[in-house]
């Protein structure tokens, strides 16, 4: 199958666990062989948003969208940043995603928005209302909700899966299980050294 036709989800496809199972298995296939996290992530982020746009039982390409699909990671994880080490700590910068263009950086600090949270208590933070959600940082003013959820190499979080929805509620418990697992599967496809 080419890797493009790996976003499309059959109609058959109905509940959020089998969308999220099929999701999984289309992403170990394509991060199969790969251990690059940039080359990884990249295709993680194109294929959760792609799909979300294929599933109209939930998301679709509706006022339900997804919008936007992709990743912060700790500033030391990029090449660049390995010898300004004590200027780049407590930064998130954008990293692979799909979507509307987005923050450059975050600070990796409580109270500093949906990604800090969830990086610094290195727990899924799903946010129901973007506008009541304290901190918030609007990279794009039609998101509504979001789940956010730390990546997690040996104890220490080292990036966040960020995703933004066009309505209020989008994400649920259903979402953070199968997202939970999808980014396990990232976590164990990559090489995460800098």
């Amino acid at each position: 199958m080419p890797h493009a036709d790996s976003s499309c989800i059959s109609l058959d496809i109905t509940t959020k666990a089998a969308f999220y199972d099929h999701v999984a298995v289309q992403l170990e296939a394509l991060l199969g062989g790969q251990r690059n996290w940039i080359s990884n992530l990249s295709n993680a982020a194109a294929l959760l948003y792609h799909s979300f746009l294929s599933f109209p039982s939930h998301f679709g390409a509706t006022d339900r969208a997804v919008n936007w699909s992709g990743f912060y990671l700790e500033a030391s994880m990029f090449p660049s940043a390995i010898s300004e080490k004590s200027t780049a700590q407590g930064l998130l910068l954008l990293g692979p995603f799909s979507g509307k263009p987005a923050c450059q950086f975050i600070r990796a600090q409580a109270g500093k928005g949906v990604c800090a949270d969830a990086f610094v208590s290195q727990k899924t933070v799903i946010v129901e209302n973007v506008e009541a959600y304290p901190g918030h940082i609007a990279c794009d003013g039609g998101t509504k909700s979001e789940i956010v959820l730390p990546i997690m190499v040996n104890g220490a979080a080292v990036g966040v899966l960020d995703l933004d929805c066009l309505a209020l509620g989008g994400f649920n418990e259903d979402d953070q299980n199968g997202l939970e697992n999808i980014v396990r599967i990232i976590v164990n496809s990559c090489d995460w050294s800098a």
